[in-house]
């Protein structure tokens, strides 16, 4: 039986069970989902306890309303706040999106708005991106005298290549999906009334994959990115050989000889 997630549900953050997948959604509309400092720790403990559960085949993070993924760092909390004091709400930034970006499964930013700052640094912290036609990204930080600090300096360029990131950071230029498209930011740009299912269909792709194959193979092509191709080759070797003695590969063999869908157990 699949474990009930909404006992993860917290006051800023909503957690549902959907198939496979875990609908992880911001829950701040009125504040177009603003990463405030509780929902950040919220988020963070979220995806560490939804990484433990081996039934899951794919986490899916998007925005509640139809206006925003989230439009970033909760600005009007740290109104008057000096900058001595900003550690804190820093901190909880980057660990709430470095915990999303360690979840062992595969994570899907369903992207369904404006996604700013540390909005955007949370879709980069995922395995997949996909957007609304109505969304939008930008790294506005520049603007504001300060720069990117939870992530997007380092994920942005991974994801679309040094020079076009610099346009984007150091200018603090917003995107539209289109663009965003066209940079292989998102894999996919769909009407806002189909975003929902388009990642539920990704999720329902992965049932039928096996949970350690997918977390060994997410950890060497994050590992393996900035190695020399000999080192990646090693790591990717290490991670394989694990996949050898799994229960699940005997049971995709088995699956397979007898010409059936696998019934993978994350083990």
């Amino acid at each position: 039986m699949s474990r009930d997630l909404t006992e993860l549900s917290t006051e800023r953050v909503r957690v549902e069970r959907r198939g496979p997948a875990a609908w992880v959604i911001l829950d701040r509309p009125e504040a177009m989902n603003a990463l405030s400092r509780q929902l950040n720790l919220e988020l963070a403990d979220i995806a560490g306890a939804l990484g433990d559960d081996p039934e899951l085949r794919a986490v899916v993070i998007t925005g509640a309303g139809d206006r925003a993924f989230s439009a970033g760092a909760d600005l009007k909390e740290r109104k008057g706040v000096g900058a001595a004091e900003t550690g804190p709400y820093v901190d909880a930034i980057s660990g709430a999106i470095n915990a999303v970006a360690a979840i062992p499964r595969v994570t899907v930013a369903a992207v369904n708005g404006y996604a700013f700052g540390g909005g955007f640094e949370l879709a980069l912290a995922c395995d997949i991106r996909i957007a609304s036609d109505k969304a939008a990204f930008g790294l506005t930080e520049v603007r504001l005298g300060i720069m990117p600090g939870a992530g997007g300096t380092q994920r942005l360029p991974r994801a679309i290549g040094v020079a076009a990131a610099k346009e984007l950071i150091l200018t603090g230029r917003r995107i539209d999906a289109a663009r965003a498209l066209a940079l292989g930011l998102v894999s996919l740009v769909v009407p806002p009334g189909e975003l929902e299912a388009a990642a539920q269909r990704i999720a329902g792709e992965l049932e039928g994959c096996a949970p350690v194959s997918i977390a060994k193979a997410k950890e060497a092509i994050e590992g393996g990115v900035d190695l020399p191709i000999a080192e990646g080759l090693k790591l990717e070797r290490a991670c394989y050989d694990v996949t050898l003695f799994t229960e699940d590969r005997n049971e995709g063999l088995r699956a397979f000889a007898e010409k059936r869908p696998p019934r993978y157990r994350g083990r």
